[in-house]
């Protein structure tokens, strides 16, 4: 399972970029708008919730600008964390040294792209899990046919 968790509701557009790519992998998730600035208290409950349930799981956290909600999911739990934020070109995309850098203790992972970030919980789930392991099998073999594909069309054309 895949639990998503957003900064706010202005990162709904990234997740629904996770949520497709988690839906090829038939993973199960859940949705979350939850602030660590704003509201730390609902963050911290989602979290008990999640974790007294013992079911393996990642997180994956998406925060723009000055993202503190990886840091402190990662800080708080066992499981894996990915920060996903969304890129900005305020400040010619600096904020997203915030999800790079993290306090001693704390290692959550950053991937820049929806469909990375998912491919990153899928392949740690795998460890676990056959039928998640063989639809990554496929999307590899989907991603070597297109190339192959694209060849062929490039070798076809009259380009230069």
């Amino acid at each position: 399972m895949v639990i998503i968790i957003l900064g706010s509701k202005s990162d709904l557009n990234l997740a629904k970029e996770i949520i497709k790519n988690l839906q090829f992998f038939k993973i199960e998730y859940r949705l979350h708008i939850a602030s660590a600035h704003k509201n730390p208290e609902y963050v911290l409950g989602l979290l008990k919730k999640y974790e007294a349930e013992g079911k393996e799981k990642i997180y994956i956290c998406v925060a723009g600008r000055s993202n503190a909600l990886g840091g402190v999911v990662d800080a708080q739990i066992l499981s894996p964390v990915i920060n996903c934020p969304p890129y900005s070109e305020k400040f010619a995309g600096l904020d997203i040294l915030s999800s790079l850098r993290m306090p001693s203790g704390v290692c959550s992972m950053t991937v820049l792209e929806p469909e990375q970030a998912v491919l990153a919980a899928a392949k740690i789930l795998a460890l676990k899990d056959e039928e998640i392991r063989n639809r990554i099998k496929l999307y590899r073999k989907e991603y070597k046919d297109m190339m192959v594909r694209e060849n062929g069309k490039l070798s076809e054309s009259s380009i230069i």
